[in-house]
């Protein structure tokens, strides 16, 4: 770097530690150092912390090299760019350094921030980034504000204010969902941690109440119904958690009760090997980030079994686990990987996933074919029955949701034998005339699931001829298929888990080829059982059993 540049660097930070004219002529509200320091409770993953001190930045398939880092190439959009600009990195530098050596990298890369974006509101000034950037710059305030280079330290502290009074303004016009909330998050942390900024906290709190009632249902999913979403509604909960505790404030029961439900929601979905079920194109996470996160969040709760918003119905019995589908897609203008997945289920035994979906890279960059990620998104990628080779809701050539599922309708009960759930969904009344209706029986015992999937006429449309459909149960990678003499059935069986038969009557079984994609967004090849069989216009049934074998 030429002198000139180094030169033009110490103007621009001094220009920054002096702040706004506005704040100079006002200077009993500039704050000079943060009131409190909130903890992080989340262990951040080492492997990718080594790697940040190795020089690279990696978010899925993308590697961005730090040396010569320069922010205004990176920009603020797409997914490796956000998470740079949102700074939830620290906390895996922070897992991998101590806080002399990862000092020295954060605040090199934080300078440039300063360099790049300090001085002018720009793409980098996004509420939702603002609302990550103060989450995670208060937490990780003495890898970023250890230096002793007192322009520095005000140039960034002035930063944050200036971000902070951005975000009173502007934490609406985020993006409904989770960037609101994200946004609104950032206000009351600012609040919280800001010298002076007390002021702030009520006013935060209620524009978080009103982002969280726009972009969460009451049973603490969100609207978007995004795995990938929710477990970053969590962290970030855990995060303002750790605030109000840094501040000796008491967090609202409003928010305190959105925070436990987003935790049981999200619970909800994992399976025995604990990580999640594959929902709206978004693989199951890594189990050692997932438990991380849920382990340092601060709150305890149960999974939630009955999700008429978020939608995911779960069945459980002694070690198998049952997770289903039950809701339409999410609305489109919350996501932009909504899938045709209507009565689609995972079930597990223990740590041994056996029925599966074949997920997807979820937001995250992917070296998968585009062509690949739009399949994923299909009925006949998930285990459930398919009409005519027709998604349940329609795919538009765009990408975006069309007509299709609109009514869902769920009816559970428990007795002393088992667990029963019926759901049917409208997704083939409009083109076929037909209502798919699946039924579920998990034995008390979690030996035995029984399952019928029927096609019911409803409305006026009438098929003239008989219909093709499939039913689908994708299938865990290392499950291995061994058709039965009458080809009727097959023998499931794994590695260190029981073995269990399969059955089915009313229509054919086949096996195919499958893949599902991992927690860290790789494909892996796997099998399918496929029902065949073909419909009329009165309608059908086919039932179906998993049985474990001892």
């Amino acid at each position: 770097m030429s002198e000139k540049d180094s030169a033009a660097e110490r103007a621009a930070v001094s220009k920054l530690a002096r702040g706004s004219l506005l704040s100079r002529l006002r200077p009993s509200r500039q704050p000079l150092k943060l009131a409190a320091v909130p903890r992080d409770h989340v262990h951040g993953d080492r492997s990718r912390g080594e790697a940040l001190l190795a020089g690279r930045f990696t978010v899925g398939s993308e590697t961005l090299p730090l040396k010569d880092l320069d922010f205004g190439q990176v920009g603020a959009r797409g997914a490796l760019a956000s998470q740079l600009q949102g700074f939830s990195w620290l906390r895996d530098l922070a897992a991998a350094a101590s806080r002399e050596r990862g000092a020295k990298l954060a605040e090199a890369v934080v300078g440039r921030w300063l360099l790049t974006h300090g001085a002018k509101v720009d793409d980098a000034w996004a509420p939702h980034l603002w609302g990550e950037r103060i989450l995670f710059w208060t937490a990780y305030a003495p890898y970023i504000l250890s230096s002793g280079d007192s322009g520095y330290r005000s140039a960034l502290l002035n930063t944050i204010a200036r971000g902070a009074r951005h975000l009173d303004a502007n934490a609406d016009k985020a993006a409904a969902g989770l960037d609101r909330v994200t946004a609104w998050l950032g206000v009351v942390a600012a609040g919280l941690l800001l010298q002076g900024g007390m002021q702030r906290v009520a006013r935060g709190e209620a524009g978080l109440a009103r982002a969280l009632a726009s972009a969460q249902y009451d049973d603490g999913g969100l609207i978007s119904r995004s795995p990938y979403e929710q477990i970053l509604l969590v962290d970030r909960f855990g995060l303002l958690r750790a605030c109000y505790l840094a501040a000796k404030a008491q967090i609202p029961d409003g928010i305190e009760a959105a925070a436990q439900a987003s935790l049981a929601a999200l619970h909800g979905i994992a399976m025995g090997d604990g990580a999640l079920s594959s929902w709206q194109g978004c693989g199951p996470a890594e189990p050692s980030v997932l438990s991380a996160i849920i382990d340092g969040c601060g709150m305890r709760a149960r999974p939630l079994r009955n999700a008429r918003g978020w939608g995911y119905q779960r069945m459980s019995a002694l070690g198998t686990i049952l997770v289903l589908d039950a809701a339409p897609p999410p609305p489109q203008k919350m996501t932009q990987q909504g899938n045709a997945s209507t009565l689609a289920f995972e079930l597990s035994d223990g740590p041994q996933r056996l029925v599966v979906n074949c997920g997807g890279p979820g937001p995250l960059p992917s070296d998968l074919p585009d062509e690949l990620i739009e399949g994923l998104r299909t009925t006949a990628a998930h285990s459930t029955l398919i009409l005519d080779d027709t998604n349940s809701t329609n795919i538009q050539p765009d990408g975006s949701l069309g007509k299709g599922v609109e009514d869902v309708t769920i009816d559970r009960s428990e007795d002393n034998d088992a667990s029963r759930l019926e759901s049917s969904h409208d997704g083939y009344v409009r083109a076929y005339g037909l209502i798919h209706k699946r039924s579920l029986m998990l034995g008390n015992d979690g030996k035995e699931l029984r399952g019928a999937d029927q096609l019911l006429p409803k409305g006026r449309k009438r098929i003239r001829e008989g219909l093709p459909y499939a039913v689908r149960f994708h299938l865990a990678p290392g499950v291995e298929v061994t058709a039965t003499a009458d080809g009727m059935g097959a023998i499931l069986r794994s590695k260190g888990a029981p073995a269990w038969n399969f059955r089915c009557r009313g229509a054919n079984l086949t096996t195919e080829e499958s893949l599902w994609i991992d927690g860290r967004g790789r494909p892996q090849r796997t099998m399918q059982l496929v029902i065949i069989g073909e419909v009329s216009a009165l309608g059908g049934e086919i039932g179906w059993t998993f049985r474990r074998a001892s």
